[in-house]
């Protein structure tokens, strides 16, 4: 990924929101299937995130430093502080319960789908 900065600010941003809508879409589809207990609160974390950041994409100001910091504050916190906590957790239950469970999906890539999806417009 590059390095968000003025210059760069547009690209990359086309490139997380690539990311994240796939991460977001496969991490979903392996918590509903292998019967994560805490689905539901962490699609509603997934939901809060697309919300925030379409609301700052949204904003039709030009880009400068300042919102470019902003966006970086914004995305280290959530992005860092999310898979710091609620991701781990998951991994953690995924390895104890999810992973040996005859259901456990196998891990693939899929299209994005689901809520990130139709609000950054990658649904056809």
């Amino acid at each position: 990924m590059r390095a968000l900065n003025l210059q760069t600010v547009d690209s990359t941003v086309e490139e997380l929101l690539e990311y994240v809508v796939t991460h977001f879409t496969n991490e979903q589809d392996l918590m509903e299937k292998s019967g994560y207990p805490a689905f539901e609160q962490h699609l509603k974390l997934h939901e809060e995130f697309g919300a925030h950041v379409a609301d700052f994409l949204g904003n039709s100001d030009a880009w400068t430093e300042d919102r470019v910091q902003e966006l970086r504050r914004f995305l280290n916190k959530w992005l860092i502080g999310h898979i710091m906590t609620h991701d781990l957790r998951f991994g953690k239950w995924y390895a104890n319960h999810g992973a040996s469970s005859p259901s456990a999906p196998p891990r693939t890539v899929q299209k994005p789908v689901g809520f990130l999806a139709r609000l950054f417009g990658r649904q056809s």
